[in-house]
Parts: structure tokens; C-alpha cells; sequence
């Protein structure tokens, strides 16, 4: 019998080239494990891929060598549409620019995700974005059109997105590389309590050494490489 993996998200040997304008291997034998309610941080230059390896572990790239499991599950050679409800049901995203329909309330802009999925009826989906906003203290915003809120308030209302189909894992890129330092830090505190309190795994690109201190490891890649891999107090 096949012993359960360790870990939540696990990717082994990924390599990855750009053929275009001429061929150049940036990803280059990468390997590392996240297990369950750790909190992992990725950084490095630009350009030195980690970007690149966040879309392929975001199950967004397909093109590469290699292998990606989500809970043990082999993702790679899956389909489009597999890896669609894959990304949906299990993987919640954050990016730097928080993407919210600014014509939909902050309820709809978090309803929606549930929506497309469609596993719960509607009474349900909007019981649960409720309970997300108000886990992030934001349920006021709920009736607000999404143009209307701050970009703090923003961000926070991606988080609840981000959540509502009670994903294996986060994925952030650069999530507060358009916030001040006060909102960086509540979004940080955020996803924190999200990693100790609710037991959810995350993994954030960022440029922000403070953030990445705070994490419970940090992964430093260089030329495509992971350079090195050190954890909260090494």
C-alpha cells in the first residue's frame, strides 16, 4: 500500500525552458515539499525564475519536465479543464494587483469563485463568503461596491476569495507589494493566523525580506536554482 505523502504541495526534479528567442533552461531541478499549516516564503532577483516556478505550481504552466503533486496527487499530464477544477476546488490565489470586479459588491467578488465551482446553491455560497468576511473582520464591506473600498480593504476581500472553497493551500504573489507598511502588516498578520489557526499551507513570492523573515521558512533561488532553504531561526 502506498504510504500518503508528507506534504500538501511537492514538486520533484522541475525543470523548465523557454524556447523562444532561443532556448534557456530557468527552472533547473527543483525540489521541495510544503506540508500542512506551513507557511513558506520564496525569494531571489528578478529574473532568476521564481515567478516562472510559482505559475507551474499554481498548476497555470504546464509546460516543464518533471512532477507536481497536490495531497499526493499526480498533477502532471493532467488536462486544462482537470487542472481547472483542480485550481478552483483546491488552490486559493493573492496576487499584488487584487483583481476584484470593481462593478460587484465585496460579497459577489467573493461569491464568485463558489459560483463557478458549483458545488453549494447560492443561499449556501453566500452564508460562507459571509463567514470569510467576517473571519477577516471585513463583513461591514459585504453591500460596498468593490471600487469603493481602500487598497488594504482590497487585498483583504482577495484573502476571502481566496478562501471560499476552503482550499489546500495559498499561493500569493508579491501580496503586499502594493500596500503601505501598515496594511503589508495586517495582510501578513492575516495570513499567519490562517497558517496557525486554521491549518492552511502558504506559499508567497516576495521581495519583502521583513515578510519573508516572519514566515516559517524561506526558499532563496538564484539563476533558476534554489539556492537555499532555511527555516524561522536558522
Amino acid at each position: 500500500m502506498k504510504a500518503p505523502s508528507p506534504y500538501v504541495l511537492e514538486a520533484r526534479d522541475i525543470n523548465k525552458y523557454f524556447k523562444v528567442p532561443v532556448q534557456f533552461h530557468v527552472l533547473k531541478d527543483i525540489s521541495f515539499g510544503i506540508r500542512a499549516g506551513e507557511f513558506v516564503s520564496i525569494m531571489g532577483k528578478s529574473g532568476c525564475g521564481k515567478s516562472t516556478l510559482l505559475y507551474i505550481l499554481s498548476t497555470m504552466d504546464t509546460a516543464y519536465e518533471g512532477s507536481l503533486l497536490l495531497n499526493g496527487e499526480e498533477l502532471f499530464g493532467k488536462s486544462n479543464k482537470e487542472l481547472s477544477v483542480v485550481r478552483n476546488e483546491h488552490i486559493g490565489f493573492v496576487f499584488q494587483f487584487h483583481y476584484l470586479l470593481p462593478e460587484f459588491t465585496v460579497l459577489e467578488n467573493v461569491m464568485l469563485p463558489a459560483k463557478k465551482l458549483g458545488r453549494k446553491s447560492i443561499a449556501e455560497i453566500r452564508e460562507d463568503a459571509l463567514k470569510k468576511l467576517d473571519l477577516l473582520d471585513i463583513k461591514y464591506l459585504a453591500p460596498k461596491l468593490a471600487s469603493r473600498i481602500s487598497g488594504g480593504e482590497k487585498q483583504r476581500v482577495a484573502i476571502a476569495r481566496a478562501l471560499i472553497n476552503e482550499p489546500m493551500i495559498i499561493m500569493g504573489d508579491e501580496p503586499t507589494g502594493n500596500l503601505d507598511s501598515k496594511n503589508a502588516e495586517n495582510v501578513f498578520n492575516i495570513l499567519k493566523q490562517l497558517s496557525t489557526d486554521q491549518g492552511m499551507s502558504l506559499l508567497v513570492v516576495t521581495h519583502d525580506l521583513d515578510f519573508a523573515k516572519k514566515t516559517d521558512r524561506i526558499i532563496e533561488m538564484a539563476d533558476g536554482r534554489i539556492h537555499a532553504s532555511s527555516e524561522k531561526g536558522e
